[in-house]
């Protein structure tokens, strides 16, 4: 049985409403909770399937964890070396970000692991991770063609290396630097575009040194974690259907509090102003070393744009909302230089150019992204084939069509966003949801 997604059009967006914690932060917060010594506490985590697969594969591990409850958790960290060897596979759901993180941590212990994930994860590349850890002296094997599962054997010693990323991707810089708390010497990873630094500030807010400078970042062994108390805000990309919907729905005037405005997360906000969108950020304050605003978020004309590059790999999670925003606007949209988009949960380029084509939008698409001309959003039915993302981007575009929208296979917007269809019909939009 699988769940469907039905918009009946009109409306707006109006209220003050929390999104779910930030799912990096929350991926990361029970990662280094569970590798530090003494007991961390964690309050906003998301409970969603991505963050409790994570859970889980600790708990396997010999991770005393309590909760999560209302958001909280507790974590009684075991130290860098009190890891135990899991009893079975480690199931990562549909979260890359967990496989590809947890890779370089097993690559450091001394037992054999295998991380397995559903249909999606398990056609998703792993050798980006796969690759320079077995340059570190990993023993790590894939699937044939690169894909999950991963089988991870301990090795007498990791040894660091002086990375040069070919792509812009946290999750690949991530990995390699929990794996070189492991690695003898001191690892360096550099990156072409900025990304996401989560790993690097929650780090040092575990008390751990890591040492960055423009687009490097090092990190030697030889350290602890300290246990901590954790607040996550609000994740800006589950914010971005919100931030988008009211944008381009008439009368609209919504209040996201305390989101997380990471300057490595708000393309999102750099590409909708830059498309005429009325988004202020009040409150702005620091919580647990990650910058932290509300986002007052109202309709607007919005035109469209040529997306500059640099801003892709700072959005990259948020171009599903971002694209449903530019079939709103007036003129033509170019994104360029997103070929990573073709191998998130789904081939997203390739999945929005079809669901935005079969809701009448004009759009053609390239290799590394997409032209779309802004017009009339027609009603329609769309696949989103299982991503999260997609399914919860075509339900704003309801809010503007000029008939239903019907969206299938939303069941993993669970992952990230257990609650999106009671939030969103709760400030505005007229959806329901039927088990087909």
């Amino acid at each position: 049985m699988s769940k469907r997604f039905n918009i009946h059009p009109g409306g707006s967006l109006k209220g003050v409403i929390r999104v779910p914690g930030d799912k990096s932060m929350s991926h990361r917060s029970v990662i280094f909770g569970a590798l530090a010594e003494g007991i961390t506490h964690v309050s906003g985590l998301l409970e969603g399937e991505d963050v409790l697969a994570t859970i889980a594969a600790f708990r396997a591990m010999g991770v005393n964890i309590e909760g999560p409850d209302d958001g909280r958790l507790v974590v009684h960290g075991v130290g860098l070396k009190g890891l135990q060897k899991p009893q079975h596979d480690l199931d990562m759901g549909n979260s890359g970000t967990a496989m590809r993180l947890l890779s370089g941590l097993l690559c450091g212990q001394n037992f054999s692991s295998r991380l397995v994930g559903d249909k999606s994860l398990s056609e998703r590349p792993m050798r980006r991770v796969v690759d320079p850890l077995t340059e570190m002296g990993a023993k790590i094997s894939t699937a044939v063609g690169g894909t999950p599962p991963l089988q991870i054997d301990p090795v007498s010693g990791l040894h660091a290396i002086d990375y040069k990323m070919p792509m812009a991707s946290a999750q690949v810089k991530s990995c390699l630097l929990l794996a070189a708390l492991y690695a003898q010497g001191k690892t360096c990873v550099t990156e072409p575009a900025p990304t996401r630094d989560h790993t690097e500030r929650m780090l040092r807010g575990f008390d751990y040194p890591v040492y960055s400078d423009g687009d490097r970042v090092c990190l030697e062994p030889g350290f602890h974690l300290a246990a901590t108390d954790m607040t996550v805000p609000g994740d800006i990309s589950s914010a971005a259907f919100f931030i988008v919907g009211a944008s381009i729905s008439k009368a609209s005037r919504i209040e996201i509090i305390n989101v997380g405005v990471n300057p490595t997360r708000t393309g999102i906000l750099l590409v909708l102003n830059q498309m005429g969108a009325d988004i202020e950020l009040k409150n702005e304050r620091v919580i647990g070393g990650e910058p932290v605003a509300d986002l007052v978020v109202q309709s607007a004309p919005l035109h469209g744009i040529h997306i500059d590059e640099r801003h892709v790999p700072l959005a990259i999670d948020e171009f599903p909302a971002i694209l449903v925003a530019a079939a709103c606007a007036t003129g033509e949209t170019v994104l360029s230089g997103a070929e990573e988009l073709r191998v998130k949960e789904s081939d997203r380029i390739a999945v929005m150019a079809r669901g935005l084509s079969d809701i009448g939008v004009d759009v053609s698409e390239t290799s590394d992204g997409m032209r779309v001309q802004g017009g009339q959003i027609r009603g329609g039915a769309v696949d989103s084939h299982g991503d999260h993302r997609i399914a919860m981007a075509f339900a704003m575009a309801g809010l503007v069509s000029d008939a239903d929208i019907q969206i299938d296979d939303c069941d993993n917007v669970a992952t990230s966003f257990p609650d999106f269809h009671s939030l969103a019909k709760s400030c505005g939009l007229h959806i329901t949801v039927t088990d087909i």
